[in-house]
């Protein structure tokens, strides 16, 4: 069996053994479990189940992970996105005021497109028409919007009705618990703590119980206090019925009228845009930590690895959660030395095993949840260091789509600002050519979306 397994992975040929990949599965699925509790957590306020969409995170992770370690046998693993989780949530349910099943639609629909550049080589081309400038400022943007919303989830910024936020209540344990969470997350990463995502997540968690033991923490429903201490550890899985295969019922919202079809084209391309670059970045940056990328500086295996990301992305739109994406975290699995899918296929074998801990993950509270979405986001603005701060032609496009995201709670409105403003920057300095024509049609779709739905 064991020499089976050796001679499907190729493990010799990679320079790696059974033990050396089980091991670096395990370190993947630990630095990534959060999000097992935290997409439950951020997909259910915009209206879904969230023991279905726990069922349909875990189920979209063993998929997108097993598909890569089988089509591209590469040591990634997948899971649905962050950002794009609130994307889809806090822009275009709650924002833009569309169901959960029409955002579905655009990330099935999106998720076929990616199907189709993956085995072309449109890909390419799209990903060069799209300015440095402007792949950068994507990351970075949705970096603050999702510390914005961690923020908000934890009470630690409330609505104002003078200065629209505020400080919120500190003496309350909820903000002032999550505050803490986000330090002990800090300096576990700075001590490079393998999962210290998830153990952040976690010490909150517990620090939130004894709050509740001592009487801090008032459990009261009505207000989104809920239980803090699980009922049971194990069980059976939620059902899925709640958002299986709901997503086709919103496709009559997208032909309503001309506002809805430019609206859902919008937020699909937006869709597109990120899972594309997202998942092109953390394939390039990981593989290039593990000297996987040949002298050309090409990967092996990459299209059937955008392929793979690209079908978990449609089956779990089928499931009902967001975009399924290549985690930045398989870099963990790699830096204990996963060099092939036998990697992934143990991660993808303790998202399964994990589908009989709902009770526990989806205990979890917000508060906990959101030391994730701060750190994470506070890491997501990393990539700007590459760019020209001192050149205004850079930082203008930049500024204007990090700032925007945040302040107008929406990642395609801030998209929208950015390649806007890129284009008019590129008009005013002279440099018409350096707006390619797919600049040229992604800003007038996001001008008439602008202009629609306001």
């Amino acid at each position: 069996m064991a020499a089976r397994i050796s001679k499907f992975f190729k493990l010799e040929q990679k320079g790696t053994t059974i033990r050396t990949e089980a091991i670096a599965g395990i370190t993947t699925f630990a630095t990534m479990a959060y999000i097992l509790a935290v997409n439950p957590d951020i997909l259910s306020a915009a209206g879904l189940d969230s023991g279905a969409v726990f069922v349909a995170t875990a189920l979209g992770a063993v998929i997108g992970t097993v598909c890569i370690a089988l089509l591209a046998n590469l040591p990634f693993a997948m899971a649905p996105g962050m950002g794009l989780n609130a994307f889809f949530a806090y822009t275009v349910v709650i924002g833009m005021g569309y169901t959960w099943q029409f955002a579905l639609c655009a990330v099935f629909v999106e998720g076929l497109i990616f199907v189709v550049l993956s085995k072309s080589g449109i890909r390419t081309m799209l990903f060069n028409a799209i300015p440095l400038t402007l792949k950068y400022a994507v990351g970075a943007g949705i970096g603050m919007f999702i510390v914005f919303i961690g923020l908000k989830n934890a009470g630690v910024v409330v609505a104002d009705g003078a200065t629209f936020v505020a400080l919120g209540n500190l003496r309350s344990a909820a903000p002032a618990i999550a505050l803490i969470g986000v330090i002990i997350t800090i300096v576990l990463l700075l001590k490079k703590v393998k999962g210290a995502l998830l153990i952040g997540i976690i010490i909150t968690w517990a620090l939130g119980i004894i709050a509740q033991l001592a009487g801090w923490y008032a459990v009261d429903p009505a207000v989104g206090n809920f239980d803090l201490i699980p009922k049971s550890f194990v069980a059976l899985p939620p059902s899925l019925a709640p958002t299986f295969g709901k997503l086709f019922t919103g496709f009559k919202e997208v032909f309503v009228d001309a506002s809805s079809v430019f609206s859902f084209l919008s937020v699909m391309i937006a869709f597109l845009f990120v899972d594309i670059f997202d998942t092109v970045g953390t394939l390039a940056g990981v593989a290039s930590k593990a000297n996987m990328l040949n002298e050309k500086g090409e990967l092996e295996g990459v299209s059937n690895a955008l392929l793979s990301d690209s079908i978990a992305t449609t089956v779990g739109a089928v499931l009902g959660t967001s975009t399924v994406t290549t985690y930045i975290e398989s870099a963990a699995g790699v830096q204990e030395g996963g060099r092939t899918g036998l990697t992934s296929i143990v991660t993808s074998i303790f998202f399964l095993i994990s589908l009989f801990l709902a009770p526990v993950f989806l205990t979890i509270p917000g508060f906990a949840t959101a030391t994730a979405l701060i750190v994470v986001g506070l890491l997501m603005v990393e990539p700007i260091k590459n760019m020209k701060l001192d050149n205004l032609e850079e930082l203008i496009p930049l500024g204007i789509t990090i700032v925007a995201m945040p302040l107008f709670y929406s990642i395609s409105t801030g998209l929208a600002f950015g390649f806007i403003s890129y284009v008019v920057v590129k008009l005013a300095t002279g440099k018409v050519k350096d707006i390619s024509v797919l600049m040229w049609i992604l800003t007038v779709v996001f001008l008439l979306q602008l202009v629609l739905a306001s």
